[in-house]
């Protein structure tokens, strides 16, 4: 079930003993996302419907798999709700018992659930072949969580800001997404901090986000920029997938790193080449050039190139390809790089 499922039977359905909120993965994608706020929302609606607030203390358990004995958990599971309908215990970190050893205590319990629980796991990420949401599925419901498009985040932030008083047209809000990126935590803190940037005013303009938000993207291309510079392989590849999860495409993101190499390219030349060069991005791009070189840096748009008709050849996995190219830019000065180190 996708979480939108739940979302609008959620009011009516019977609950099931277990839940399991956990990430999607398409046919087609290299990983699967998880998108924690929508998640975080269906326990919330879930909670709401069978816990009375003024009943919170008799029947409501919360817990994070990785602090609490899994023990604890069962038999809280297992003990009958007093003077409520339903118990509900929420266990948060849940990917945890994608271990066997760590999963152990809890099979028995979900082989035969107590009915008078509702018990829910979040796990932010899931093996489908552990025993663990092998259980969770033969004896409840998987409610997965992927991570949304930018068009489905644009909405979301219109519906923020409208239960906050504030107005945000659909172009506007398309304009932060682009800046915030699509992770729903990210596109609420932005919308906290435009309704309290813009005080009184009904209206969130663009200019309000150019002036109150940061560019998500903008941030992870100088992680990336940094971790080249540096020669961190890994932390290179980690800005990279940052980029994609934030919905560029490998395209646009080979185009910021050509735009890097030849800033870097201008900075490694006579000083007054550089007088054009922004005094920031100078300093952003100035250890890339320091490490590169002049003559790497002409050897870097090759591998650019390189990257580029890998990109357009038909059945090839871009972000594969990219990474490739990550790697071979952040390694080392004089050190030959494997394809197997791309890290993927």
């Amino acid at each position: 079930m996708n979480v939108g499922e739940f979302l609008d039977t959620v009011e009516s359905a019977t609950p099931a003993p277990v839940y399991l909120f956990c990430p999607f993965k398409s046919p087609k994608a290299r990983e699967a996302t998880f998108e924690p706020l929508l998640a975080q929302r269906a326990v919330e609606r879930l909670t709401a419907k069978y816990v009375d607030p003024g009943m919170r203390d008799l029947c409501y358990s919360g817990y994070h798999a990785d602090e609490t004995d899994a023990g604890e958990i069962v038999s809280m599971a297992q003990t009958v709700p007093f003077l409520t309908q339903y118990r509900v215990v929420v266990v948060q970190s849940a990917e945890r018992y994608e271990g066997a050893s760590a999963a152990e205590p809890l099979l028995p319990y979900l082989e035969s659930p107590n009915q008078d629980t509702i018990l829910v796991f979040v796990a932010k990420r899931v093996d489908k072949r552990s025993r663990f949401y092998k259980a969770c599925k033969k004896s409840g419901v998987i409610v997965e969580c992927p991570a949304v498009r930018e068009r489905d985040a644009a909405t979301w932030a219109q519906k923020e800001a409208t239960a906050r008083g504030k107005r945000m047209d659909g172009s506007v809000a398309g304009y932060l997404i682009r800046r915030t990126g699509t992770h729903l935590g990210d596109v609420v803190n932005a919308v906290s901090v435009l309704c309290d940037y813009v005080g009184d005013r009904d209206a969130i303009l663009e200019d309000d986000i150019a002036a109150a938000c940061a560019d998500v993207a903008e941030e992870q291309i100088w992680a990336l920029t940094d971790a080249i510079a540096a020669s961190e392989m890994g932390d290179a590849v980690r800005a990279l997938r940052a980029l994609l999860d934030l919905g560029k495409n490998e395209f646009e993101i080979l185009g910021s790193i050509n735009w890097l190499l030849k800033t870097a390219y201008t900075l490694t030349g006579p000083p007054e080449d550089a007088r054009g060069v922004n005094p920031y991005v100078a300093g952003k791009v100035r250890p890339l050039a320091k490490k590169l070189g002049r003559e790497k840096v002409r050897d870097a748009f090759s591998l650019c190139m390189e990257a580029e008709l890998r990109l357009r050849s038909t059945g090839v996995n871009r972000a594969l390809a990219l990474e490739l190219l990550v790697v071979k830019l952040a390694a080392p000065r004089g050190r030959r790089t494997r394809p197997a180190a791309a890290q993927a």
